[in-house]
């Protein structure tokens, strides 16, 4: 039996290169994985030169692209034409095939890189041999991933051979590979334009979930191939169960809402809508003001916090049922008070890179993607217009940060926000004087006085009665875009009560 090496990634090669050789495999190897294996790991090896009769061209460009590799993976053994045509030309077929490619994605990805750089690392060779290799599955075992050297060769020693299903397996394999990594150069060529006429893109497995939304939907987590920041990177798991589909849904829901604050905050999150918000002096008060504005709803909670856990927060934190806690750091004595909660799952967030702009927003429709740029920005009070009233600086710092919650609740949305804290949260109904009512409904459920409040409404008001609504209640501030055909008659009435509204101009629908 034959293998062709030909890898960029050395991890993992001496322990299968010896293997192969061991199950009887004679190594074939191109430039630079031919020196590793015979200087580094003391292994005989045909050199690809040997097999062509050509030497290595073009500074390494030109290696493998030559009929005598080409023919030796394609050849179908079954064939009675292909084998006589491999003896004419006295070529050896491959049984096995190990390449991974360039590492495209990180050197475009990195800062500064230069264009003729990132181009250097389009492999060409590479994904050809694969894509020939698993062509030809039936007769030849494209490896693509050092993760798969152990169970090959688990297989070999058993069997001696390996079975068709395995190598389907790999093929399948080694076609995502391929796939996921044009993809990537399809996506940094087309990166000048927006919205492509064809949207090239590929995801990567991180983690298996034992189902979706449901018991009974399978589900997984994949990261963008290419992105440098996702969800869960340098993200560690420190206790509790796997995380579900739901977990990270709010999790995502999280890390975007504390993106908008500097001071210590802290967020709490069910089903994907914050239901308690708070900036504080220190991160203990923020916990525990977001915590009183709904604490019936963050029963089962996913919490996050933008400042370490102090043992002070951490045993009032093992005071609650909280699904996923997460948080930059952890006191040991914090770590020790919640992990006396079995369920609890605790991440710690590692993750100092800033989350990339250019990122593209999917939604999935029937049969369908829908795309649109992120909702990154972060308005700034300075290209408001106050409509009405003369917002004094307490009364703008809660404006602002009732702006910032509500662009992350459900439409239609409306955050009631005192003392930077949200006291009500109203999101997800189809009509807005209806999330209004259910806001105001909240607030008071817990006890929250709603008198000198403000409003945010990340849409404009279509009618008054709204605002009526929440003046009545003892509003005195609302934030909204502006941009009704009734907008004269919603600022008179928020004028008649004596109050201020301060005009956006840009709406924050979240579907």
């Amino acid at each position: 039996m034959r293998a062709l090496i030909s890898v960029y990634d050395k991890t993992g090669l001496q322990e299968f290169a010896r293997g192969l050789v061991d199950v009887g495999f004679e190594l074939v190897a191109s430039g630079g994985t031919a020196d590793f294996l015979e200087n580094e790991v003391g292994l005989d090896v045909e050199r690809v030169e040997e097999l062509t009769g050509v030497a290595e061209m073009l500074g390494g460009r030109v290696k493998t692209l030559h009929p005598n590799i080409h023919a030796a993976i394609l050849a179908r053994r079954d064939h009675a034409d292909d084998v006589t045509t491999l003896d004419d030309h006295d070529i050896r077929p491959f049984d096995l095939v190990c390449v991974n490619l360039y590492p495209f994605s990180e050197v475009a990805g990195r800062y500064g890189v230069r264009e003729e750089e990132a181009v250097e690392m389009i492999d060409v060779g590479g994904p050809s041999m694969l894509r020939g290799a698993a062509k030809n599955f039936a007769h030849v075992a494209p490896v693509c991933r050092p993760e798969r050297y152990g169970p090959v060769l688990a297989e070999l020693r058993e069997k001696g051979d390996l079975t068709l299903a395995t190598r389907r397996a790999l093929a399948a394999e080694a076609f995502a590979t391929t796939a996921a990594y044009e993809a990537a150069i399809a996506h940094w060529f087309g990166d000048v334009e927006a919205f492509p006429e064809t949207l090239v893109t590929a995801f990567t497995k991180v983690t298996a979930l034992r189902y979706g939304e449901n018991p009974h939907q399978r589900g997984a987590y994949y990261a963008e191939q290419g992105a440098r920041v996702h969800l869960l990177s340098r993200v560690e798991h420190l206790h509790g169960k796997e995380l579900s589909l739901i977990n990270l849904l709010d999790l995502s829901a999280a890390r975007l809402l504390l993106r908008e604050f500097a001071l210590p905050a802290c967020a709490i999150i069910k089903h994907a809508n914050p239901c308690g918000v708070a900036v504080a002096g220190r991160i203990e008060e923020a916990y525990e003001r977001a915590l009183a504005s709904d604490p019936v709803s963050a029963f089962g909670m996913v919490c996050a916090v933008n400042r370490p856990i102090s043992a002070e927060l951490g045993e009032a934190l093992a005071e609650r049922f909280i699904d996923v806690l997460f948080a930059p750091d952890y006191d040991e004595r914090a770590l020790e008070a919640l992990q006396r909660k079995e369920a609890i799952r605790i991440l710690r967030d590692r993750e100092r890179r800033g989350f990339p702009r250019g990122e593209r927003d999917f939604k999935r429709v029937l049969g369908g993607l829908l795309v649109q740029d992120r909702d990154w920005d972060i308005d700034d009070r300075e290209t408001m217009e106050v409509a009405c009233g003369e917002p004094d600086e307490s009364c703008w710092g809660d404006l602002v940060f009732a702006w910032r919650v509500c662009k992350h609740v459900g439409s239609n949305a409306i955050v009631l926000a005192k003392d930077l804290a949200t006291i009500g949260i109203g999101g997800g109904q189809t009509s807005r004087v209806d999330s209004v009512r259910i806001a105001l409904d909240k607030a008071r459920e817990h006890g929250h006085d709603v008198r000198g409040a403000v409003l945010a409404s990340d849409a404009f008001f279509p009618f008054a009665d709204g605002p009526q609504a929440a003046l009545g209640a003892g509003v005195t501030g609302i934030i909204q875009p502006g941009g009704s055909k009734r907008d004269a008659e919603v600022t008179d009435a928020v004028r008649a009560a004596g109050a201020t509204m301060v005009l956006t101009g840009r709406r924050h629908f979240r579907h």
